[in-house]
């Protein structure tokens, strides 16, 4: 049906209603449980200093996310029949200027709507799991790419198959992370191969850097880690009752994370000292898993199931973002907005998932290997924060237009300490990356502002896009929109 100012609401969902309680749980564990917990852990504890900040950092994530958790459930509850998450939201908090914010986030899911990041540390895994810590890059690339077509054919070519391969990768990851917590404990209580394990959490906040660009940095790498709590908001109109679903899968997802969070990373300093931790880079996992276990298992065996975990974060944001993609097609802002919105011939978004496919290829082959994860996640994370930023803001705003307009609350509503601590946390992060790094701690092996300027440049492009779209194209054309 018609809804004035954005696109038109579907009734029923054209993919189908497949998503149950335990489908959503599982499209949040899939998510979340992808390649962060087992490749930024090093880089964080490098960038804070000490291991006790770097605990504390992945416990603000957690609120972070808890907090995102509360108003993504309340617009949910605003808006039960729209599929696409953020995009949807948007659409409805920021109605003036005409299509600003819808078409911007538009712009911008498509053009940052890569996967690469995943792709890699997948490709990175399988490779060292053969034994080659410094991979020839086009190896890696070909890998990366081998795996990122593997998860869009899973995700184009059966909707129910797709969803039922996401749900035995949730909980195969789930029970990854549950043998590095237990081990860790092992580790601990002196049952295995590493010796004084308690000597690595020795000093706690020693060495703690104080550093403003790091410290958003390190925060940067902890919510790419818990990304996707919201991943299941985005087949919101895919669920028989998308309001219960949300909000108890969500909080059961993002419990159960940050428990498994928390005790991985004190069982990977456990087993590797933290000097060594702090320069393991993306594959300190693999580390943990040969201090503990020897090099054939460390190093052949374990590190497959991590690839496999990554290929199932793969498989889970195709499925989420190929969403937003077919929402941003049916607003019409790009060309050939029908074909993108298309469902067929498999009765699922194969368009979106084809110029998700070319845009990840791009992207893996396009920076440099060594930088690659660190600068795809800054670019990513960057902008997205700002949208974030936007969204707790548009809650508000779309309160007091329901109130105004005499609609009742929703059945859910978030606190508002947790949209003030989101908006606190999101401006930190926008404003500290532009602080100078510390002699000596450069993140890149470029200018350390590179993925925030470029982060910049891509949100005036999108502006640049509005103006074409809305008021140029128009113009020349003689049109109305």
């Amino acid at each position: 049906h018609r809804n004035p100012g954005g696109a038109p609401i579907e009734d029923e969902s054209p993919i189908g209603v497949e998503v149950g309680w335990w489908t959503a749980v599982f499209l949040n564990f899939s998510q979340m449980i992808g390649t962060g917990i087992f490749s930024t852990p090093g880089t964080i504890l490098r960038q804070t200093g000490s291991f006790g900040l770097a605990m504390i950092f992945w416990v603000i994530g957690f609120f972070l996310s808890a907090a995102g958790l509360a108003y993504y459930t309340e617009l949910a509850a605003m808006f039960p029949n729209r599929a696409g998450g953020d995009v949807a939201y948007l659409e409805q908090a920021f109605k003036r200027p005409r299509f600003l914010f819808p078409v911007t986030f538009a712009v911008i899911t498509i053009m940052l709507g890569f996967a690469s990041s995943n792709a890699i540390v997948c490709a990175q895994y399988i490779l060292f799991s053969r034994g080659q810590t410094n991979p020839d890059p086009w190896e890696m690339r070909g890998i990366a790419i081998a795996c990122y077509a593997a998860a869009c054919l899973i995700v184009v070519l059966h909707n129910r198959t797709a969803l039922w391969i996401s749900n035995v990768f949730a909980a195969f990851k789930v029970v990854i992370l549950i043998l590095i917590v237990v081990t860790g404990w092992a580790v601990l209580g002196g049952g295995t191969r590493v010796k004084d394990p308690h000597s690595h959490f020795k000093g706690g906040f020693h060495g703690s850097n104080n550093n403003g660009n790091a410290l958003a940095g390190a925060l940067i790498n902890v919510i790419f880690s818990y990304a996707g709590w919201n991943n299941a908001n985005n087949v919101a109109n895919e669920m028989r009752n998308p309001i219960r679903t949300l909000k108890t899968a969500g909080t059961t997802a993002l419990g159960i994370v940050f428990f498994l969070y928390f005790f991985a990373n004190i069982a990977y300093v456990a087993a590797v000292p933290l000097e060594q931790a702090q320069a393991s880079g993306q594959l300190l996992a693999g580390k943990f898993f040969t201090a503990v276990f020897g090099d054939f298992a460390g190093q052949r065996v374990l590190p497959v199931f991590v690839a496999l975990s990554a290929l199932g974060n793969l498989i889970s944001v195709a499925i989420g973002q190929a969403r937003v993609f077919r929402e941003v097609a049916r607003q019409g802002i790009f060309p050939f907005s029908k074909f993108f919105a298309s469902t067929r011939p498999f009765g699922t978004p194969a368009a979106p998932m084809l110029l998700k496919f070319i845009l990840t290829t791009i992207v893996i082959i396009g920076p440099p290997a060594g930088d690659a994860f660190n600068l795809i996640v800054s670019i990513q994370t960057y902008p997205s924060r700002l949208f974030d930023l936007a969204l707790v803001v548009g809650v508000y705003l779309i309160r007091r237009r329901r109130a105004k307009e005499g609609i009742p609350r929703p059945v859910f509503r978030a606190w508002h300490i947790a949209l003030i601590f989101s908006i606190l946390v999101n401006v930190f992060v926008l404003v500290m990356p532009w602080v100078p790094p510390a002699k000596g701690a450069e993140p890149f092996s470029f200018p350390y502002w590179v993925p925030w300027v470029t982060g910049i440049g891509i949100l005036c492009t999108c502006g640049a896009y509005y103006l074409v779209w809305m008021f140029v194209a128009p113009a020349i054309g003689r049109y109305k929109i």
